[in-house]
């Protein structure tokens, strides 16, 4: 396939790759024979917008769905959701969960002694506006240990979920945090073996948008596809 006016493809390594044996459960999850290409339906391709209608503006502030304050470092996650020429994509549906502070998520499979914090549950939505801007209210999430080698820690992250116009248009990516020492040592983003590519999974300090004396800021954005898109997860 050759590149078309306006839609610049992306290089073969700045997707994960796959297989990638070092992230040990990513070979069972590979298909092992040639995919195949489902025709989309009417209703695919037309249907309802998926969950747009009933995001509260609340829901983007993940640090306010409970009764206290969740313990850890406040920030401000937010950034642009852009197509291949740096248009701003509206209306599209960006979710976000993450662990907390102390790195545990709330869910029953991760029981490694980190505590639960009561008053954060880790997920919050939002939809762009005209000019294709999120923004979240978060804590700073913690690194924690999976498993996957011996001391394995994942780095700070908070994974994206993105839809357009249905439920058959979405994408998934992790954000992740400047300067993480864990960086060298996790497979998962390193499974994107083109360092450009691992760089726009990197999120930038942001001073302007920094609230003196409440929560830093860190700019993160989305372009959907062409040589700049950030790395999915397929």
């Amino acid at each position: 396939m050759s590149d078309a006016p306006g839609y610049r493809l992306i290089t073969p390594d700045s997707a994960p790759a796959h297989p990638f044996p070092d992230y040990r459960s990513n070979p069972l999850r590979v298909p092992k024979r040639p995919l195949m290409i489902l025709p989309h339906t009417l209703s695919e391709i037309t249907g309802p917008v998926y969950g747009h209608e009933g995001v509260r503006p609340e829901e983007a502030d993940l640090t306010r769905q409970h009764g206290g304050e969740p313990l850890g470092e406040r920030i401000i996650v937010h950034g642009r959701v852009l197509d291949e020429d740096g248009r701003p994509v509206r209306n599209s549906l960006v979710e976000i969960w993450q662990a907390n502070a102390a790195g545990r998520y709330i869910h029953q499979r991760d029981q490694h002694p980190a505590p639960i914090d009561p008053n954060f549950t880790g997920a919050g939505r939002c939809v762009t506006d005209n000019d294709g801007n999120y923004r979240f209210v978060t804590v700073k999430p913690g690194a924690y240990p999976w498993r996957n080698h011996h001391n394995a820690w994942r780095p700070a992250h908070i994974h994206f979920s993105l839809f357009g116009a249905s439920f058959m248009q979405r994408l998934v990516t992790q954000m992740y945090f400047p300067g993480d020492p864990l960086f060298p040592f996790d497979p998962i983003f390193n499974s994107v073996t083109d360092e450009r590519a691992r760089q726009r999974m990197i999120s930038s300090f942001d001073l302007d948008a920094t609230q003196p004396e409440w929560a830093l800021a860190f700019k993160f954005d989305i372009v959907l596809r062409g040589r700049e898109a950030i790395p999915m997860e397929d």
